[in-house]
């Protein structure tokens, strides 16, 4: 699906590890959107990208009529909604707003405190991981019964829990990997093979103002 034409492009800010950015380009990849992706330094934010998100937290996109949607989860369904080619929105919808709630709360305070304690000086850190772990275990349970978190079909809720459970993983990955949750580390293994990922973590040049290439995401 090519809703527009590459003179009138969405464009994307992003971050290729952030995991909020991630979810976003896969959904939008898979929509099947046409995308100017301009990749950010967090650290020397562009003042193109403040403008129009004073919030200075990635993604961003920008649509070809000038509006602005700046939260991952807005954008996914955005996308999604228009055009939706492998129904990731055809599920439970309690069981998916449940599941990514629990992740962007409970789970990303928790990971944040596991991965990085130094930033939280006045806190106790130590049962950080141990929190990833009880949501890791639950999400393993549910993987035992189906292929998919939520069925056997990928489903929005996967697309927005990979990369948080990807980047807890990578923290130390010995660990990881030493848990009793098989089927959640294949359900990992296997989105981390996928193409639409592999194609979205494709390396970039950071943008900026001035640029004339046009660096796209599309799976068309």
């Amino acid at each position: 699906m090519r809703n527009f034409d590459q003179k009138n492009n969405l464009i994307l800010y992003s971050f290729r590890r952030c995991p909020y950015a991630i979810r976003s380009r896969m959904s939008l990849y898979k929509a099947g959107f046409i995308v100017e992706l301009r990749e950010i330094e967090l650290k020397n934010k562009p003042e193109q990208m403040l403008e129009v998100s004073p919030k200075g937290t990635v993604p961003v996109l920008i649509l070809p009529d000038g509006s602005v949607i700046d939260e991952s989860l807005d954008i996914m369904e955005w996308a999604l909604g228009k055009n939706d080619p492998d129904d990731w929105l055809n599920a439970d919808k309690t069981e998916m707003k449940f599941l990514i709630e629990r992740n962007d709360n409970k789970f990303k305070q928790a990971l944040d405190r596991y991965k990085y304690p130094g930033r939280y000086p006045n806190e106790d850190c130590t049962g950080a991981r141990t929190v990833c772990t009880e949501i890791l275990n639950d999400l393993n349970k549910r993987l035992k019964k189906h292929q998919q978190i939520l069925n056997n079909n990928i489903a929005m809720a996967d697309i927005a829990l990979f990369p948080f459970v990807r980047q807890c993983a990578l923290v130390d990955i010995e660990w990881f990997n030493s848990l009793p949750m098989p089927h959640l580390q294949k359900w990992l293994q296997e989105h981390l093979e996928s193409t639409t990922f592999k194609t979205i973590m494709l390396k970039f040049k950071t943008w900026s103002e001035g640029d004339k290439a046009i660096q796209l995401i599309s799976n068309h």
